[in-house]
């Protein structure tokens, strides 16, 4: 079947990049960044805290791990459940004993269904990224404008409510955007979101309603990607990270400090088969000098101010 002609027409393609968000840069042409404490390297960890509703929405797109036999498909919903209820508090429990601030991109139904869990999160001094209303909530350009806008401020807004602070960051369900969505996060007063994977900094990313700031989450290193996808071992993804640490430590010895994210999912990396080897990573990173870990809000600050 052929496409409908439409379907390539874009009015923003050209040469090079095909929008104006940010211009093209290559690290060596960069201003050194310095992060606080003199550390050389930032990890910054993103747990993915989600709720899967029974029945899965196929529009615009199902969830990447969603419900996936027949209904009700009881396997897969209490194995995501698994997460709330068991794994996040592992995870959680291996960066305190680190000292680690982190981030964790909510589902915002969890802040209604487990408000213990967020009161948990906030006491600990973690920072709270609106992450879509729930596993449902997807993105991608044929949402109308209205429809997007009233998602992205229903995550907002009941994030607010349960924490009594407005989240500054913004992940979208497996990353996906319209052409609208930075535009309307930008308009709902969001400092910045994680989608674009193009790069290992922070940049600055321009749109009709002004800027925000695009912090890469890399997807490559997630523990999704790395243990679920490509199905390797927990000791495989410890080795990748550390290789992933050693090789940015290194290029900041010339072109200023670095970040390396970490993207993490309760109920993968929560499981007691593979939270001792994940400790030990942390463990391991967090006795070098010259790492440190921070929120995407306390690593936002830093960025901007150096800029």
């Amino acid at each position: 079947m052929s496409l409908d002609a439409s379907y390539t027409e874009y009015a923003k393609r050209g040469r090079g990049m095909d929008h104006d968000y940010y211009p093209y840069s290559i690290l060596s042409e960069r201003k050194p960044v310095s992060w606080p404490d003199d550390r050389k390297l930032l990890i910054w960890p993103v747990i993915s805290l989600e709720y899967f509703p029974m029945v899965p929405t196929d529009d615009p797109f199902r969830a990447p791990g969603h419900m996936q036999t027949a209904y009700p498909d009881y396997r897969h919903y209490t194995a995501r459940e698994y997460g709330t209820r068991i794994g996040i508090y592992r995870l959680l429990d291996a960066f305190e004993k680190a000292g680690a601030k982190i981030s964790v991109a909510t589902n915002s139904v969890i802040a209604e269904r487990y408000p213990q869990l967020i009161s948990d999160i906030v006491s600990g001094g973690h920072e709270i990224i609106a992450h879509s209303t729930d596993m449902n909530g997807t993105i991608a350009s044929g949402m109308t404008e209205d429809d997007e806008r009233s998602l992205i401020a229903g995550s907002l807004d009941a994030l607010e409510k349960a924490t009594g602070q407005r989240p500054r960051g913004w992940l979208s369900i497996a990353r996906s955007q319209s052409f609208n969505t930075a535009k309307l996060l930008a308009d709902a007063g969001v400092d910045y979101m994680c989608d674009w994977v193009n790069d290992e900094l922070p940049y600055a990313f321009r749109t009709d309603a002004g800027e925000i700031t695009n912090i890469p989450l890399n997807h490559e290193l997630s523990d999704r990607q790395i243990i679920n996808v490509q199905q390797q071992s927990v000791d495989s993804y410890a080795q990748q990270m550390i290789d992933a640490a050693d090789w940015l430590l290194g290029e900041a010895q010339q072109h200023g400090g670095r970040m390396l994210p970490m993207h993490l999912t309760p109920y993968i990396m929560g499981l007691p088969y593979r939270i001792g080897a994940f400790e030990q990573l942390i463990a391991s990173l967090s006795d070098r000098p010259e790492i440190g870990f921070t929120r995407g809000d306390t690593m936002l600050d830093g960025w901007r101010a150096g800029q």
